[in-house]
């Protein structure tokens, strides 16, 4: 069942081709991340967050008082509240706690440290609404976990308190592309190629900036007293390597790191979760993750 699913998911890619320019990209990620709509019983509400476009959402039984803030994959150039709408709020289900997107700057319009400094301002937004680090989850899927990792690594350099723990959904953690899957899984991913993502970095990326810059490339930093940390990643995924060698880097720092290496599922295939049972599986693992991690106490 699983296998005929994916196989379902691969010929809608394969029907709606990547376009040429920046907003035909962006309409297409739109489209195929909003094929199967969000669930009747959840509640979106919009909100502003220090002047950026965000929404909550609830689902029937979770707990307000607890939060997964979740940064879109897209490779900074694409990607949106609504491509992944229906991924984070069930999301929000599994974990029974309230989600916040936030639609932060893209590429290359607006480069690095754009998105690196909008997702720092929600989560000040965040512990200015008076939610304690310890009620917050940080999630993002590719380019968005990236995100997620840099912000985590900003707010411990500066001393500050950290979230509870981090959810990576096919994390890209190396923008110098020197993974090996890369290669390896070239035939059989059908989303992520080489020379795609060197597109993207050399958006992303103003003149002079290192693609090792940790700011960039997680991979590079220093995961010392980072959170507990989830990785869930597919076996037919151009970036599996990148998932890898940084669960290996974060546990060789003493984080409590989860890696989770999904059979035959491609890149961030929780999208189509509303189709895909794997992609419900994979929601529930990571909301059972969150749930034992989230603090009860006022931290």
């Amino acid at each position: 069942m699983a296998q005929s699913e994916i196989d379902e998911i691969r010929a809608l890619l394969q029907s709606k081709p990547r376009p040429v320019g920046w907003t035909e990209r962006r309409e297409r990620l739109d489209a195929i991340g909003s094929v199967w709509p969000v669930a009747d019983d959840v509640k979106l509400e919009a909100v502003d967050v220090s002047g950026l476009r965000g929404e909550w959402s609830i689902a029937p039984g979770t707990d307000p008082s607890r939060v997964l803030m979740f940064f879109h994959g897209g490779g900074y150039c694409s990607g949106s509240i609504v491509s992944h709408r229906r991924m984070v709020t069930e999301a929000g289900r599994a974990g029974r706690m309230r989600t916040l997107t936030l639609a932060y700057r893209l590429a290359p319009e607006h480069p690095f440290p754009a998105a690196y400094d909008d997702v720092l301002a929600a989560w000040h937004f965040l512990r200015n609404e008076g939610i304690p680090a310890g009620r917050i989850a940080v999630g993002g899927d590719s380019a968005g976990g990236g995100l997620a990792m840099a912000l985590i690594s900003r707010l411990r350099d500066a001393r500050e308190e950290l979230p509870a723990c981090a959810w990576l959904v096919s994390p890209w953690t190396d923008l110098t592309m020197s993974g090996s899957t890369l290669t390896t899984k070239e035939a059989v991913d059908p989303i992520i190629h080489k020379q795609y993502l060197n597109a993207l970095a050399e958006a992303y990326l103003p003149a002079g900036i290192d693609r090792k810059d940790p700011r960039v490339s997680p991979l590079y930093a220093d995961l010392k007293d980072f959170p507990p940390t989830l990785i869930q990643v597919g076996s037919a995924e151009t970036l599996l390597d990148d998932a890898v060698r940084f669960a290996g880097a974060a546990g060789a720092a003493d984080v409590l790191v989860t890696l989770e290496i999904w059979p035959h599922m491609i890149h961030a295939w929780h999208l189509w979760n509303a189709h895909l049972e794997p992609g419900r599986r994979a929601l529930a693992s990571a909301g059972a993750f969150i749930r034992a991690h989230i603090h009860d106490g006022t931290r």
